[in-house]
């Protein structure tokens, strides 16, 4: 099974979101936080977000790029539970239990999208308001033979 992380190539994310995602976590779309949402509220670093942020599982801040990974069976479920508090904490959902079906399909949604695409695949989301409501859509960008890790920025926990 595959999902994905957040993945930077530099600081810029950390200049244009209210509250980036660190490198590392795991991220969904996130598009459930746009449902309500008008042209009117597409301003600043939320139309930022909106535009083109992954929603990371950990911080619940945004990053521009994911990258494939694989992801064992034991930490869906943590970052199912951790989402469906999410939902709780944030809008309103009355219990976790409730909440539980739909933080599992927002990430088996992710999972299916990165199921497709090769390890270190790189992902983009691109978001706009419709009359029906949001739209997404996603860039896929090949993994190089060179390896990710020649451009990506990795930050140690302890450097803060």
């Amino acid at each position: 099974m595959n999902l994905a992380r957040a993945i930077h190539f530099d600081e810029s994310d950390r200049n244009v979101f209210h509250s980036p995602a660190r490198t590392g976590e795991w991220c969904v779309s996130g598009g459930f936080e746009f449902s309500n949402w008008t042209e009117g509220d597409l301003t600043g670093k939320a139309r930022q977000a909106f535009s083109n942020g992954w929603l990371g599982l950990e911080t619940f801040g945004r990053v521009t790029f994911v990258a494939v990974t694989k992801v064992e069976p034991a930490e869906v479920e943590t970052l199912a539970r951790s989402l469906a508090n999410h939902f709780v904490q944030f809008y309103g959902a009355p219990s976790i239990d409730a909440a539980l079906p739909v933080a599992r399909d927002e990430i088996a949604q992710m999972s299916e999208l990165c199921d497709e695409h090769d390890q270190n695949t790189l992902l983009t989301v691109a978001r706009e308001l419709t009359d029906t409501g949001v739209r997404e859509s996603y860039r896929v960008i090949a993994a190089e033979a060179a390896g990710l890790e020649q451009f990506a920025i990795h930050v140690d926990q302890d450097d803060g």
